[in-house]
């Protein structure tokens, strides 16, 4: 089910945003998470895992900053192209990687992140390390995907978990720390799959609150 061998996100970054339903994804679970969490204008937030910046930009303008974070450069070097020929002013970038490196000083009022779970060896630790980047009262938003027998993805390099059942993401998030946990569906997505045809594999939002 596991593959150790890391991916090498940063030599896809250049064609990246060209896979339509790529986008199309993520900007439905951009809308699933502005659904959900009363995004505001105050609000600082971290996207990890970030890639392109797909979901990062979709929700700029309804928060105040926004801390766009990879282990890729090229997909940073792509964000910040991108963010740059937009005029874009409270989006910024980070090279992290939270399996290794220590958490950063700031803390945020928002973390979300997309599709990025199935790469994490220990998803509980990052989970905890994410609560403690939450500012009392401070949201958490994760999206992936449901069970998929490792049919996702053409290559599984780099795929440790092969989708969460949403009670399995649920407990968690409460070991976390975190209250009001609501698991829905944030996106649904047809894709080929070898030998199979097309196949529609769902992606969750899960969403807490870190207790004030």
């Amino acid at each position: 089910m596991e593959s150790r061998k890391k991916r090498d996100f940063s030599a896809e970054a250049a064609s990246w945003d060209d896979n339509p339903v790529r986008v199309a994804n993520a900007l439905a679970i951009a809308d699933a998470v502005q659904a959900r969490i009363p995004l505001s204008r105050d609000m600082d937030v971290l996207d990890y895992g970030s890639g392109t910046g797909l979901v990062t930009l979709a929700l700029s303008s309804y928060v105040h900053h926004i801390v766009a974070a990879d282990n890729a450069p090229g997909m940073l070097v792509k964000l910040a192209e991108k963010v740059s020929a937009s005029h874009l002013t409270n989006v910024s970038t980070i090279a992290l990687d939270l399996e290794c490196d220590p958490l950063p000083s700031q803390r945020f009022d928002m973390i979300v992140s997309t599709l990025t779970m199935h790469h994490i060896s220990d998803v509980p630790a990052m989970m905890g390390r994410f609560a403690e980047l939450l500012k009392p009262g401070g949201y958490l938003a994760i999206a992936d995907l449901d069970p998929d027998e490792g049919e996702f993805h053409a290559d599984n390099t780099g795929v440790l978990h092969f989708g969460f059942e949403r009670d399995q993401m649920r407990g968690i998030l409460e070991k976390a720390g975190l209250e009001d946990i609501v698991i829905h569906t944030a996106s649904r997505v047809n894709k080929p799959v070898a030998g199979k045809g097309t196949r529609e594999f769902t992606v969750f939002l899960a969403s807490g609150r870190k207790s004030t």
